[in-house]
Parts: structure tokens; C-alpha cells; sequence
């Protein structure tokens, strides 16, 4: 059997990564009716003009920096500063280098911008960092911050804003208390790296996002636009170890994972985070709202990892007025009022098809002052012995068994940052739950969570909790989802072999969702023990079992609010037409995502991405051309869970004036029951001829994953 999912690639969703590209989102709260003393936003006053400089450190070593320059204020006029910090090459990354051009809108209103790149990445010295979130990029980071404050323009106050990597580094800052840091804007980001970014999300261990392996096929390019090939520059780049290597080395939560972040109360600045409900970092949101002293401000969309106004799921929004007004509020000293208002809008979706090429979420925007809202009800739904959700609890137990199928799951994507298709095919492997049609439209907003009573007849096992809606033509959408690895159910840093055929009380928390279940549609509970190749497969053949009924009855706990909220809902002004790409979204062809190829006769399960022939569309840059390709497959035997393996390759290849270079990555991640096996080559040839070559090859125990 052939599947095939597809996705729809557009100018608007150019965000979508080979990398986990990142995007920084300025966003404020806005109320329809503002308060008395709320001041519109600064009118554009400045021209903009944009100078290439260089930072330098205090160990002599030059980040490569652009600057957006106000032009045409008064002698002497002081200005804050802005910037974001990242190793995606601002120089010849075309998101990269739109991301940087957004600041234009807030320099155009007196502020500065600059746009870094990270040490030993684009054309920053240096060497490539040893990890992400280094000591060595956040003292940088520091650094950064005292010069901007520094300089002749400069008004002494700096923010930060960013997005994914940008927005992570933002928080981390922000833990240190550099003088001149004010506020900082951190959107679709987390400061928990172990169990909410790509690596080990939920705990276990991630095989799907593309950014894993992608990473360790960009770091090694060297600085455009002459693309050097010296031994210093080789030294610093192509040989730096890979990150997947040393990621693999730290499978539960340990000491590694820590080493950037302080605890999270020491935040003491204004933060301003926006996530999408799509999107695999959209936890931050609540967490920091209930716990940070400091002033924050949220807003929550129905985006994936994209800006507001050009998001590839609509609807969007225009934001950057709002965001002058948070800028100004916090690093111009100006009462906007912006501090007054409620501290989250979030928009509430609506039930709707299961359908990846969605354009708009049906829904509607909501305010709540606080979190978690005031009128928010956790409301129970207890899993019974005929697959129903009933609010009613029973002490007549049950036991329901599921046997661990561990080629399951594409239907639930790749990675977490994408609507998904029909959840039919992966319900057919699960055990399924459903309420009875619901009376009146019923609302949730918050983070589900399921309670099970639950045992698996091998040492390792993972749990995963899907909601979803399932509408009258019995079609079901992905709402959100959870998961737990069975070994770290008391400590992500401690974790214990499950003992066979022992009930266990696991608690599964799912990801921060909002949803409106339109009257006539179901509820459903979906629970399995695979979620492939998102997540790698756990080794041991074996069947799980819930416990139904009882005194302590497995159930799933939902958090219900009033369909209307309980404030005026925020108002947003539609994104200028200017602002839209050149080309229709509805231009844009669907293309294949991946393949599913499944046989009924024992062989493994493969899923394949990707292009194994061909370049991508050339890039034409002033010095020369870019072309690449990329290709993954993943593989697993049903009866044989413990032999998975992931192998690809991604070629980079730069046609200039006299020379063409050609980077290769390639690599094989296979394991069996006890070990990984590890193995990742580089090449990179010159006019055809190999220059360097480099590999790394390991086996490492498997920890509990």
C-alpha cells in the first residue's frame, strides 16, 4: 500500500524550513474599545537606510551585523534599539533576509535594528558554536546588547525580538539581566528544551523534524559571498562535530539541557509572546503567564510557525501598529496603554474539516485578563467500556487491550507544526473514545489532560493522547495532542523501566489548544503507543491495557469556558494588501510531503521525503547560484519495533564565477534493542574534485528511549 500526503507550498508559507527557520512576531493586545489614556501608534517620521557592520567581541572575534538606520530626525536625536540573533545567514537566506527587512516598519517609526548573526555562522568570525544556546552565543548575546546601548544614537535602551531560535535565546537573555535590556518580544519559542523543542518533545526521542539533521547540513558552509575554503575557515565550520551526535548523548533530562536557562522567575523585564495553535511551541504561553512577576502580554493565533500577517493558515492579522505601541511602552517610555489591557487575546477555532490545504480557521478572537480565565471549568469525561466519553463514572471495571502496531502515526505528521489530514487511519490502530453529539456548541481553552490507569507487558512503553473532533459525515480533526514516555512518568531526569503487567496512574498532558465543538459533532479520545516517524519507535513487542471504571477511573479532563468570552474581543486591522506576496496563494500546486509504503506481507514500513534526484529552483544571488536537495526515509518492522533506522542526505551546491562547490551531508541512524548507531559523513568538493571529507561514527546506548 502507497500514501501519499500532500501540502500546500506557497509564498506565504515560505517559513516552512529545511531548517527550523525562524521569524520574529511583534505582537501586542489590542481591545476593541481602548482605554482613555491609550495613545495610537508613532506614525512613520524616518526614512531608512541600511549599513553592514561588524560587532566586535572582547576576544577580538567580529559578528557580522545589519543595520537599519532612521534617517532624517533631528541633530542629535537618540534612538532605542532592537535586534535578533540567530545562525540562519542573513546574508543569502531569502526568509532570513525578508525577516530582517520587517524591521524597516519600526524603524521607519524611531527605532534602530539589527539583525546578528551568531559566531562562526553567515558571515560572523569565528568558530561554529558547539551546541545551540551556547555559553559562548549567550555572552555574545551580552555583549551585543552593551554595544547597541553603547553607540552614538543609541537612547540606552535595547529589546530583543525573534521568533524559534531568536525568540529562545531572547528568554535566555532576558534570565541574565543584561542593564540595558528593556523588553524583549519572544514568539513561537520555549525555555524548556529538553521535553518542548525538536529533540525530545513530550520525552521521547524526535526522528521527524527536519531541523535535526538539517542543521548539522548547514553549519558546515562557509560565508557567502566568497565561500573560502582555507583550513581556518574548514577548521571552524566543516569539522565542528555535529549537533545530532551530541543530542543523542543526552536522552532524558539532564544537566546538558539546563545549561542555558536560569530558573524562570529570574525574568524580571516585560515579555510579549505570540504562538500558533498549530505550532509545536505554543505551551510558553500559558506557562509564563501564570508564572512570571514581570509584565506579560500574549496572543494566540490559529498559525504555525509563521508572522501573523502572512501565516499559511489564516486568518491573518496586522500586528506591527500594536507592536510600535508595546515598543514605545516599554523602551520609549510612553503611556500607550498598552500595559492596562488584558493580557491574552486568543482566538477560539471553530470545528472544521480535516484538511492540510485549509486557508482560514473559522473563529473567533477572544480577551482574558488573566490566566488561567476566571470562568475556566475543568470538566470530566470518563472512558467506558463501549468506547464512549461519558461524564458519568461507573465502578463496573473494564480492561481494554491494544497491541503495539509501531509503523502508526504519519497521520498525525511529521512534525508538530502543521494542520494534518483525516485521523481516521491512525484511530484504526488505537483505542478510540467518543461523546455523544453535543447538544450546544461547547468551548475549551487550556491544555487537556487524560488520567489513565494503565500497564504494557514490556519495561518501555510510550502513551499518546490525541483529541479530536469527529463531525456528522464521521470525518475527524487533530485538535491537539500529548505524550508520555512510560519510564519517565515520576522524572524526565530519573527515569525507571516500567514492570510488566503493573497498573500504573499516568497522567498525559496534551498541548495548549482552544477549540469549539459545533453542536451535532462528537468528542473524541484517541490512545495509542506509537506516533511514527515523529517520534522513534520503542523496541519491545508488547500490548498496553487501560483500566476502566473503578475508583480511580481513567478519564479525560477538558478545560471548559463560556462560549462568549467575558471582555470585548481584541480587534485587528486586516494586513495590508501591499504586504501580501506577488503570487496568490491560490497559485501556489500541492506538492507530495512524504510516502507511505506499507506491505501486507511482513516487509518493513517505509515513509519517504524529499528528492533523491534533481535540484531544487535556482537562487540567484550577486555572486553566483544556489541549488539544493534533500531526501529522508525511515523505516520499521512491525514485529520487529527495536530495528528502526532514519538515513538521508541534503547536497548544497553554489555555482560561482570560476568555481562550483558542492556540500554533502549524509547519515544513518539505525538501532536495535539496546543501542543506537550513529553515523553522519560530510564531503565537500570543488570543481569535482573532494577537498575535505569528514565522519563521525558512534554507538550509543539507548536510555530509556
Amino acid at each position: 500500500m502507497t500514501g501519499k500526503n500532500t501540502r500546500r507550498v506557497s509564498t506565504k508559507q515560505s517559513w516552512k524550513r529545511t531548517l527550523r527557520v525562524v521569524f520574529p512576531v511583534l505582537v501586542v493586545v489590542a481591545l476593541a474599545d481602548f482605554m482613555a489614556n491609550t495613545q495610537t501608534s508613532t506614525p512613520p517620521s524616518y526614512e531608512v537606510k541600511l549599513e553592514h557592520v561588524w560587532i566586535p567581541m572582547k576576544d577580538g572575534v567580529r559578528l557580522a551585523a545589519d543595520l537599519y538606520m532612521p534617517v532624517g530626525g533631528k541633530p542629535g536625536e537618540k534612538f532605542p534599539a532592537i535586534f535578533k540573533y540567530d545562525p540562519y545567514r542573513k546574508d543569502d537566506n531569502e526568509d532570513i533576509i525578508e525577516e530582517c527587512a520587517l524591521a524597516k516598519y519600526f524603524v521607519a517609526r524611531g527605532y534602530v535594528s539589527a539583525c546578528v548573526d551568531i559566531r562562526g555562522t553567515g558571515q560572523s568570525e569565528g568558530h561554529t558554536p558547539n551546541r545551540e544556546y551556547s555559553e559562548q552565543e549567550l555572552s555574545d548575546g551580552e555583549e551585543i546588547i552593551a554595544w547597541l546601548a553603547s553607540q552614538p544614537w543609541s537612547s540606552g535602551a535595547v529589546g530583543i525580538f525573534g521568533a524559534s531560535w531568536s525568540g529562545f535565546n531572547g528568554l535566555q537573555l532576558a534570565m541574565r539581566h543584561p542593564p540595558a535590556l528593556k523588553a524583549i518580544i519572544s514568539a513561537v519559542s520555549t525555555e524548556r528544551i529538553y521535553d518542548e523543542d525538536c529533540h525530545y518533545y513530550f520525552g521521547m526521542m524526535n526522528s521527524g523534524d527536519s531541523y535535526n539533521f538539517g542543521i548539522d547540513s548547514e553549519n558546515p558552509r562557509s560565508p557567502s559571498p566568497n565561500f573560502l575554503t582555507d583550513e581556518k575557515t574548514l577548521q571552524n565550520r566543516f569539522d565542528n562535530p555535529p549537533w545530532t551526535l551530541l543530542w543523542l548523548r543526552h536522552q532524558r533530562d539532564d544537566a546538558f539541557w539546563h545549561e542555558p536557562e536560569r530558573p524562570l522567575d529570574s525574568i524580571r523585564i516585560p515579555i510579549f509572546l505570540t504562538g500558533g495553535f498549530v505550532d509545536g511551541y505554543r505551551d510558553t504561553v500559558p506557562r509564563l503567564l501564570r508564572e512570571l512577576k514581570s509584565p506579560v502580554k500574549a496572543i494566540m493565533g490559529p498559525w504555525e510557525h509563521a508572522f501573523p500577517h502572512e501565516a499559511g493558515v489564516g486568518p491573518d492579522i496586522e500586528w506591527r501598529e500594536l507592536a510600535v505601541r508595546w515598543l514605545d511602552q516599554w523602551l520609549k517610555g510612553r503611556d500607550t496603554g498598552v500595559s492596562s489591557e488584558p493580557k491574552l487575546a486568543v482566538y477560539m477555532r471553530h470545528s472544521y474539516p480535516p484538511d492540510p490545504t485549509l486557508m482560514e480557521i473559522p473563529g473567533e478572537w477572544r480577551s482574558e485578563k488573566s490566566w488561567p480565565p476566571q470562568d475556566q471549568k475543568i470538566q470530566s469525561l470518563y472512558l467506558k467500556d463501549n468506547h464512549s466519553l461519558d461524564a458519568e463514572s461507573t465502578s463496573t471495571p473494564a480492561v481494554h487491550s491494544l497491541k503495539y502496531v509501531p509503523s502508526i502515526g504519519i497521520d498525525v505528521g511529521l512534525e508538530a507544526f502543521d494542520l494534518q489530514p483525516d485521523q481516521r487511519p491512525v484511530d484504526a490502530f488505537s483505542l478510540v473514545y467518543d461523546s455523544a453529539p453535543v447538544k450546544a456548541d461547547r468551548a475549551i481553552l487550556g491544555m487537556p489532560e487524560v488520567h489513565l490507569q494503565a500497564s504494557a507487558t514490556a519495561p518501555l512503553a510510550n502513551w499518546f493522547a490525541r483529541l479530536s473532533d469527529v463531525a456528522p459525515d464521521g470525518s475527524v480533526t487533530l485538535i491537539t495532542f500529548g505524550g508520555l514516555n512510560g519510564t519517565q512518568r515520576e522524572s524526565m531526569a530519573d527515569p525507571r523501566d516500567l514492570e510488566p503487567n503493573r497498573t500504573y496512574t499516568l497522567r498525559v498532558s496534551m498541548r495548549f489548544t482552544s477549540w469549539v465543538f459545533t453542536a451535532g459533532h462528537r468528542i473524541r479520545l484517541s490512545i495509542s503507543n506509537a506516533q511514527w516517524p515523529m517520534f522513534w519507535p520503542t523496541p519491545y513487542a508488547m500490548t498496553t491495557s487501560l483500566y476502566l471504571g473503578g475508583d480511580e477511573p481513567s478519564r479525560l479532563l477538558l478545560p471548559v469556558v463560556p462560549t462568549t468570552g467575558p471582555l470585548p474581543p481584541p480587534h485587528f486591522g486586516p494586513v495590508a494588501q501591499s504586504d501580501w506576496p506577488s503570487s496568490p496563494q491560490s497559485a501556489s500546486p500541492n506538492t507530495p510531503a512524504w510516502t507511505l509504503h506499507r506491505s501486507e506481507f511482513g516487509t518493513p514500513v517505509t515513509i519517504e521525503s524529499g528528492r533523491k534526484e534533481g535540484w531544487s529552483r535556482p537562487q540567484k544571488w550577486p555572486w553566483g547560484t544556489y541549488y539544493g536537495r534533500g531526501f529522508r526515509k525511515f523505516e520499521v518492522q512491525d514485529d520487529h519495533p527495536e530495528l528502526a533506522s532514519y538515513v538521508g542526505n541534503n547536497d548544497f551546491r553554489v555555482q560561482l564565477p570560476n568555481r562550483e562547490l558542492i556540500w554533502h551531508t549524509e547519515w544513518d541512524l539505525h538501532s536495535d534493542r539496546t543501542n543506537f548507531y550513529y553515523l553522519l559523513k560530510r564531503e565537500l568538493r570543488e570543481n569535482g574534485k573532494v577537498i575535505r571529507e569528514k565522519e563521525w561514527k558512534e554507538t550509543i546506548p539507548r536510555d530509556h528511549q
